[in-house]
């Protein structure tokens, strides 16, 4: 039995009620609002906001803003695989509400969407976007207003989505809306395709990281990533550094998100994702309380037709066996939307 569209739809809602009038917090380590304050802002007191900037940029003249390391200089004008120019390409920045409930708040997930992508699924939802490019180029400062903006109409972040090909841009357009008042954690919301080394230029500068975590075998990245054999190990390396940095997940007394880890993973038709795997990797590298989203909603677009075993949605079991697993080797912060969605199918199954 396959989990179709209309029965996500139908499970989210019912689930998006049950959280929103629920009196318990998601579990996480809580800190007042008013005792934090964003890591960016610490290091810009520090002094060395503006020295990382300066590093970041000068990466545009030979990129290796990611493990592809084209070697292109975009500040010339040349595009390597992202496509990407030097300036960034923005698709749409809105409150967004189908984040994870400690992302999403009750006001919304101060969400931009960056177009390109440095890694080009052939399954990607988000295709017109990243593949095409679709956007408007803007400079540093109207990026900047962007953030000022969400954070006046009272979203909990600033949401990045797909951000690592414009890094040096959110670092100075950060800089700049800090001086004008931005006080929003971070969000750097990646496909976990990242560098060791540029990572490193975040540090301090990132409150929130959600990578994925994709494939744990390197054949299934390479056929449906854009030629990225290295994806799982390369991913692996950039998840612990991101622990390194942040730590597990940390609230305010609402359970809204400040600071630390969350990992997604897409459960895949016939195990492509390699989910037992992904479950047991974490188990074994990071504290059991990392909070971790297994996701049931991968369905069929782009060009994900033209692979017969990924050209369907998966099925209840698939679904339920992921989320068993997880409960199998101990992880003990499941995202409380996809536990819901579990036990909707379970008590059908069982009816």
């Amino acid at each position: 039995m396959e989990i179709t569209r209309r029965d996500f739809i139908r499970s989210s809602l019912l689930v998006g009620g049950s959280l929103l009038f629920s009196p318990t917090p998601l579990p996480a380590v809580q800190i007042k609002r008013n005792q934090w304050q964003p890591a960016y802002e610490k290091l810009e007191k520090q002094g060395k906001l503006a020295q990382r900037i300066e590093q970041a940029y000068s990466i545009f003249e030979h990129c290796q803003l990611c493990p592809r390391q084209c070697g292109v200089n975009r500040k010339k004008g040349e595009k390597g695989f992202c496509q990407a120019p030097v300036k960034p390409v923005i698709f749409s920045y809105h409150p967004h509400f189908g984040e994870e409930v400690p992302i999403t708040g009750q006001n919304g997930s101060g969400t931009i969407f960056f177009s390109n992508c440095n890694l080009r699924c052939v399954f990607c939802q988000n295709w017109p976007i990243s593949h095409e490019g679709r956007g408007d180029e803007i400079r540093d400062e109207d990026l900047a207003e962007m953030m000022l903006k969400l954070q006046k109409i009272g979203c909990h972040n600033i949401n990045l989505v797909t951000p690592t090909h414009v890094m040096p841009n959110i670092l100075s357009a950060t800089r700049i809306a800090l001086k004008k008042g931005l006080r929003l954690p971070i969000f750097y919301n990646t496909s976990g395709y990242e560098r060791l080394e540029i990572l490193k230029i975040l540090d301090g500068i990132v409150d929130i990281y959600k990578p994925d975590m994709k494939y744990m075998d390197a054949d299934m990245a390479e056929k449906y990533s854009g030629g990225a054999s290295d994806y799982p190990e390369v991913a692996k390396k950039a998840i612990l550094e991101m622990h390194r940095q942040v730590g597990v997940l940390k609230s305010d007394e609402n359970g809204f998100a400040l600071r630390g880890l969350m990992i997604r993973h897409l459960v895949m038709p016939n195990r492509v994702a390699g989910t037992e795997k992904f479950v047991q990797w974490v188990a074994k590298n990071l504290p059991k309380d990392t909070y971790v989203n297994i996701m049931a909603q991968y369905r069929v677009e782009y060009r994900a037709f033209e692979y017969p075993e990924i050209a369907r949605g998966i099925t209840v079991q698939e679904f339920l066996e992921a989320i068993d697993w997880a409960k199998k080797y101990g992880l003990i912060n499941l995202d409380s939307k996809s536990v819901m969605i579990c036990k909707i199918y379970e008590r059908r199954q069982s009816g």
